[in-house]
């Protein structure tokens, strides 16, 4: 069962918990997929089963209360917390996952608590490492707010009005245009991946050299 379908299967109120709840605990810094949750929300919204307002509000409290609240546990558990995190989810902890995460810190500040949101390594990152290395709180607490609510609003308002248009769009055609239309998106999603890809390999690059140096 997809999560679209399962969300389906709950009470409105109970998804906007889940959306909020989901992305909070992962800006926390614990690795849940809270963007496919809230894709999924959002869907569901373009359906009329769940209010998309409500879903955008949910999702950027969820992420400005998780972000804030890792903040305070980067702050005072500092490097240590890192090398805890690493050998128990060395998946999303390791030690070159941390240094690429804190080269990004080091070179952008606030601009990486803002872009962060939208990248899956710094979402789980950005609070407690910028706990960890000091951040003063007001420029984090600015960058996590309109990150957040930039995020949360654009990705619900984007795929809400993606799921109304497609509706719609699907209904007036054949299924040969479904078939143009599904060869399409794959055929996108292949080349944003390899984009994405390269982008962080070449990042990955940095911090290696700057270590051996």
């Amino acid at each position: 069962m997809h999560v679209d379908e399962w969300l389906q299967t709950i009470p409105s109120v109970w998804v906007y918990v889940l959306v909020g709840a989901v992305i909070g605990l992962e800006s926390l810094g614990i690795p849940l997929p809270g963007e496919i949750v809230l894709v999924s929300a959002a869907l569901l919204s373009s359906r009329g089963v769940v209010d998309p307002l409500v879903v955008g509000l949910c999702a950027s409290g969820g992420a400005i209360v998780g972000d804030s609240i890792g903040y305070l546990i980067g702050r005072k558990g500092g490097r240590a917390l890192f090398d805890r995190l690493g050998r128990r989810f060395p998946k999303h902890f390791g030690p070159a996952h941390i240094a690429r995460a804190e080269h990004m810190f080091n070179r952008h500040g606030m601009w990486a608590v803002f872009f962060g949101r939208f990248i899956a390594l710094l979402r789980i990152l950005a609070g407690p490492l910028a706990g960890a290395l000091h951040m003063p709180y007001w420029r984090f607490l600015v960058a996590n707010v309109l990150g957040g609510v930039a995020w949360a609003g654009g990705t619900t308002a984007g795929v809400y009005y993606l799921g109304v248009v497609a509706d719609k769009w699907l209904k007036g055609f054949s299924w040969v245009g479904l078939v143009v239309a599904v060869l399409v998106g794959i055929g996108t999603t292949l080349w944003l991946k390899r984009k994405a890809a390269k982008a962080a390999s070449e990042e990955e690059t940095v911090p290696e050299t700057v270590s051996a140096s």
